[in-house]
């Protein structure tokens, strides 16, 4: 019988990364004694909208033959593939059987970006300027720690000469020192509804869990503790910081359930719950979407009492979009109009992010597609500069 002798698999990642290209591969074999034409259909999650993967091809006998298609999530959770379907048709064309095929994998879960985790750590490691924006800040600050004495190689800066270790051993030796780690690192995450507005199919809230997965990552090879919070005005989800070796897939299962809300958050009673929650002074990366000065001035009260604490840094957003529009020519009035208004819009958000650095609060005012790689800077920078 065709069906015992023709067969097909599908092979997916354990888990999908979110945002970016995960490949699907399918696997068919002809245990038969007769070549082939054969169609294969894959019954793709309905979410993708993929109406093209119908894939035609010959198997010789005992021949097998692997494709392959990529999928982009774009949102966070859990999808349903269906059956394999197979059309067969003998050489001489009189019979075409069709065959599905059940899969062992019938679902997979979508979970934050990690398909990148490994190169922005490459590259937040390395000691020069790198393609992507990340670089190594020239280190000022004098929170380090003694680590070793060693011999002095080129390089090394004359300040840090040893001379009694130098007189012993009648070779130049210097003091060598690390940054200071086990500092506490928070990726702070408002869940309310300013965080759900759409950018390339994602929503700011998706692109701020993505980069926090990034940072916290970057932070625990950096030998920091790192940990969570996310709230909108009636839940708070909290995961303290913590370097054990399951603290990063504690860390994943915490971001892969997060849902904005269609409320505005309370600040003032996350205030209050960030204070109780973490009792040393720690860097909040707190990832927000302020879009107007009224709005900011609610909201500031509340930060400036973190401070006091904490090391915070707030991320806003910008729209490229907006700055896009802003490059084509005005034909009418009506067009005038609308670039006024996008002008103002981009005035305004870099009036807020002026506004919160001049009250003492670090400020990354970006785009989702730089969010990664600015967010990651500005770790550097204040681990180089000693402020953590």
């Amino acid at each position: 019988m065709i069906k015992k002798e023709l067969y097909a698999e599908r092979k997916t990642p354990e888990r999908l990364s979110n945002g970016e290209e995960n490949r699907i591969s399918l696997h068919v074999v002809n245990k038969g004694t007769q070549s082939l034409d054969i169609e294969l259909i894959d019954e793709a999650p309905i979410a993708f909208q993929l109406r093209d993967l119908n894939f035609q091809f010959k198997l010789k006998p005992n021949q097998d033959q692997n494709v392959s298609y990529v999928i982009t999530p774009k949102e966070r959770g859990e999808y349903h593939f269906g059956d394999l379907i197979i059309f067969a048709k003998s050489k001489l064309g009189f019979i075409r059987r069709k065959i599905k095929q059940d899969c062992a994998i019938q679902s997979v879960k979508v979970y934050p970006s990690f398909n990148k985790l490994k190169k922005y750590e490459l590259m937040a490691l390395n000691t020069g300027h790198i393609e992507g924006g990340i670089k190594k800040i020239r280190k000022v600050g004098q929170q380090k720690e003694f680590d070793q004495i060693k011999e002095y190689v080129e390089g090394d800066d004359f300040r840090t000469i040893n001379w009694m270790a130098t007189a012993r051993s009648q070779q130049l030796m210097v003091n060598h020192y690390q940054d200071e780690k086990a500092q506490q690192v928070y990726a702070v995450l408002d869940m309310s509804r300013n965080m759900k507005l759409p950018f390339n199919g994602m929503t700011l809230l998706d692109y701020s869990i993505n980069a926090s997965l990034v940072l916290l990552h970057i932070a625990q090879v950096k030998q920091d503790l790192i940990g969570i919070s996310a709230f909108d005005y009636e839940n708070n989800s909290f995961l303290k910081a913590s370097r054990n070796s399951g603290q990063m897939k504690n860390v994943l299962e915490k971001l892969y359930n997060l849902k904005p809300s269609f409320l505005e958050s309370d600040f003032a009673n996350i205030t209050t719950l960030l204070r109780r929650q973490i009792k040393h002074r720690s860097l909040l990366l707190f990832f927000t979407n302020i879009t107007h000065k009224e709005s900011l001035k609610r909201k500031l009260p509340y930060m400036k009492r973190l401070i006091k604490k904490h090391l915070l840094v707030v991320v806003l957003f910008e729209d490229s979009e907006i700055k896009e529009a802003l490059k084509n020519e005005s034909q009418n009035m009506e067009d005038i109009y609308i670039k006024a208004l996008r002008e103002e819009s981009i005035l305004e958000r870099k009036y807020i992010a002026k506004d919160l650095q001049q009250n003492g609060i670090h400020t990354i005012l970006t785009t989702p597609e730089k969010l990664n790689v600015d967010t990651i800077n500005k770790y550097l920078e204040l681990k180089a500069r000693g402020l953590l």
